[in-house]
């Protein structure tokens, strides 16, 4: 459909990505340069707990994260860019935790040419 959602892991509250995230982002680096012109935005997002204004920024500073990540293992960074839309695209109830845990998630979504 254009886009596939990453489930990195990441500090709690932070933009810094815990190491068990290598893999995914490994696999994730090696899909994107193998469609070589294929252009996308990373798109940050969170669940509802804490501020809109902080889930913002912290969605962007892990969506920001998450593209650096890429760019040292290989794609070239004139092929993304970053984005972070907080709290404000849920997939999932997030009332409970489980459905917090899949609203915390970065989506690399396809570009137009």
């Amino acid at each position: 459909d254009g886009f596939v959602a990453l489930y990195v892991n990441f500090e709690t509250g932070k933009a810094v990505i815990s190491p068990d995230s290598a893999a995914t982002l490994d696999a994730a680096a090696g899909a994107l340069k193998a469609a070589g012109d294929l252009r996308v935005e990373v798109a940050g997002h969170t669940d509802n707990v804490g501020t809109p204004e902080a889930n913002l920024k912290l969605s962007q500073d892990r969506a920001l994260a998450v593209m650096t990540a890429l760019v040292e293992r290989g794609v070239k960074a004139d092929r993304l860019t970053a984005k972070g839309y907080g709290q404000t695209a849920p997939i999932a109830d997030n009332r409970a935790e489980d459905g917090r845990a899949k609203n915390r998630r970065v989506e690399l979504v396809k570009k137009q040419p």
